[in-house]
């Protein structure tokens, strides 16, 4: 081994970077006292790692070599030694050979004294490495503490494309790159062969859903931060794939016009609706422009992904929003829809929605009947269409209406079966005896239903003949089971009028003459009104007794006197078998008797004091008597009894209001 070959691996420990080296050599080799690079080296040798053992060796032989060969040869190497270890600065990049690759590091010579190590991962990106391939290294240190070269490709490749990543920077210029790996928070790009961070919100306009599937690809992206100091560089493609966008999107804008048909890609869907991709620009597919007929959500239709076609239906160049439709391209279902629905005829459809007032039927896409509540049954009051329908259920139904102008076809359920009212006159004609079950009570009759679904109205004025019927509970009962006979049917109205008391004679012939005027007999009190009280005469025959015909004189009301249960001897004053009335007179029948039954009349019904309240005009005028309820009643004796109202007697003529109040009787126009 030459001089030259030993100077180009000395290392002296004692010298500051980077490397003169030829002051220690020199004074090494001409100093006579031993106190030069060798001495120093002797103290040193110590604290030295056994790594510089052969280096020791090297350095003692080229300080003998060196004395030797500036005697004979005259020639000063220091010089030339200094100059070739000069070469190697700390901070620069430097050519080095691969000599070995272990398991976890790559050893480089560059040349020095030592070698080199390298992590291997540093090389992750190199192509056909093997022993003997020269490659640029950083020279971080001429030596660490095991006196090694410290040595770095990455910081090597970072400060060769320096400038350029700057310059990339600093112009925001596009630049290429390849997706290397993922890690945490986002992808590593190689980027002119130096790591760079993609943040995972600048991959994309939108989320992406496996970054993995971008490993590999060559994508453009903007530098958005750089720091030197610690090689760190930051891009984003968001910002590139954003300005194409907008790129895209004027020029869109430039070139759409309302009805035109372009192909999109679908992007995302929500409850309203679908975004498509048109090129650059998302337009909106709104959930009511996707299809003629009735759909709950836009996923029905449509996927993401899925490449259609669509219709321009508006824009708005300013706010870059644009409205699209799909069912446009198909036509409009309404149109000859006249020619397809003829009314009287049958068509099937599904329910497909149900309201209050009916249910609406899809006879085809886009196309829609309503089935209205009152169309539903000929014969049951049907409260609700989900009693008779449910939704997705499949029926056939009737054409009762088309409106094509205004897109509403009317149908009917019920016609599909025939109407039972068309057959019910020559079923049941006037006259017709039947029994029926009482199926309902109301204040004004009793509905009995007469076969199913069909119900007739028996009313409480024809329930009997003689007694006042206040209210159908008094004769019957619900679910009863009762023979009646029809009065009259009414096709249109849908209504069968029934009878109780037409199944026997009008008793009114024979109770004129039963009852006739003068006639003496008893009625027990029933009920107790303003201006009389309404008597039994016997079980299904009642007549009336005015206030003023009750007996006692100057009575007011009946309850001063007489309460429900007393049995009054009564006498016939009128009767009216037309208005099915009989009026009687408890004063008539006193006339004519003893003063002992009279006394005794009086005796079992005494005047009693009822309470008034006095009303606010008599408390307000202090001349009014204190009660004018109190006034004590003139009782009638033989010698001074004028009845009220005792017409056969002479006296006041009867009023109808005398008994207005009794009468429980209603007119047709009532019934109805």
């Amino acid at each position: 081994m030459n001089g030259t070959e030993l100077g180009s691996h000395e290392t002296p420990r004692e010298q500051q970077n980077p490397v003169t080296g030829g002051g220690d050599i020199s004074s090494g080799a001409v100093s006579p006292s031993g106190t030069g690079r060798g001495a120093a080296s002797a103290k040193s040798r110590s604290r030295r790692s056994p790594v510089y053992a052969e280096f020791e060796t090297i350095d003692s032989a080229a300080e003998g070599a060196t004395q030797t060969a500036v005697v004979e040869g005259g020639v000063n190497l220091a010089a030339e030694l200094e100059g070739l270890v000069k070469s190697f600065t700390e901070g620069q990049i430097v050519k080095g050979t691969v000599t070995e690759i272990r398991e976890n590091e790559i050893i480089v010579d560059v040349g020095f004294k030592s070698e080199g190590t390298i992590p291997v991962a540093e090389f992750r990106d190199f192509v056909n490495l093997a022993p003997g391939v020269q490659v640029d290294v950083f020279l971080e240190k001429l030596e660490n503490q095991d006196g090694l070269v410290v040595l770095s490709k990455e910081k090597a490749d970072f400060f060769k494309v320096w400038d350029e990543i700057k310059d990339g920077y600093e112009v925001q210029r596009v630049m290429e790159g390849v997706v290397a790996r993922r890690i945490k928070g986002g992808l590593v790009v190689n980027l002119l062969g130096v790591d760079a961070f993609l943040p995972g919100s600048q991959i994309a306009l939108r989320q992406v859903s496996n970054l993995d599937d971008l490993i590999g690809q060559t994508l453009n992206f903007k530098i958005i931060k750089i720091n030197k100091r610690r090689r760190n560089i930051v891009v984003s493609r968001r910002i590139v794939l954003e300005e194409q966008r907008e790129e895209q999107k004027k020029t869109l804008l430039r070139e759409l016009v309302v009805g035109q048909i372009r192909e999109g890609v679908v992007k995302n869907i929500t409850d309203f609706g679908a975004f498509v991709d048109l090129g650059g620009v998302d337009g909106l597919l709104h959930l009511t422009d996707m299809t003629w007929g009735r759909i709950g959500h836009p996923s029905e239709i449509v996927s993401i992904g899925d490449k259609i076609k669509v219709k321009v239906l508006d824009f708005d160049t300013e706010r870059g929003k644009i409205s699209l439709g799909l069912k446009q391209l198909t036509p409009h279902p309404w149109d000859g829809v006249d020619e397809r629905y003829i009314v009287h005829e049958r068509v099937n459809g599904k329910v497909v929605s149900i309201t209050d007032y009916g249910a609406f039927i899809e006879l085809e896409k886009g196309v829609e009947g309503l089935i209205h509540i009152s169309e539903m049954s000929w014969t049951r009051h049907v409260k609700h269409p989900s009693k008779i329908l449910s939704i997705g259920e499949m029926i056939e139904a009737v054409v009762l209406k088309v409106d094509k102008e205004h897109q509403k076809i009317s149908l009917g359920l019920k016609q599909v079966e025939p109407d039972p009212w068309s057959l019910i006159e020559g079923k049941y004609p006037i006259g017709t005896r039947l029994v029926g079950k009482v199926r309902n009570l109301t204040n004004f009759g009793a509905f009995v239903e007469i076969e199913e679904g069909i119900d007739g109205l028996l009313h409480i004025s024809d329930m009997s003949w003689a007694k006042r019927v206040r209210h159908p509970s008094e004769m019957l009962h619900k679910g009863d089971e009762l023979e009646v006979i029809v009065l009259d049917i009414s096709q249109d109205k849908k209504r069968i009028s029934l009878g109780m008391k037409q199944l026997q004679d009008n008793p009114w012939d024979s109770l004129a003459s039963e009852f006739s005027v003068d006639t003496v007999t008893e009625g027990k009190i029933t009920r107790i009104l303003d201006r009389g009280a309404v008597v039994e005469l016997r079980s299904d025959v009642e007549g009336f007794v005015p206030v003023g015909q009750m007996g006692i004189s100057d009575l007011r009301h009946p309850e001063e006197a007489f309460d429900v249960g007393d049995t009054l001897p009564l006498r016939v004053i009128k009767v009216d078998p037309k208005n099915k009335r009989i009026v009687l007179s408890a004063g008539a029948y006193l006339k004519g008797v003893s003063s002992e039954e009279l006394s005794e009349f009086l005796a079992r019904h005494p005047v009693r004091e009822r309470r008034i309240e006095p009303s606010d005009d008599a408390a307000e005028d202090p001349g009014a008597p204190a009660d004018a309820g109190s006034e004590p009643a003139r009782v009638e004796t033989p010698e001074n009894a004028e009845p009220r109202g005792a017409a056969p007697q002479g006296g006041d003529e009867l009023d109808d209001a005398d008994f207005d109040d009794a009468e429980g009787d209603e007119t047709e126009e009532d019934k109805s």
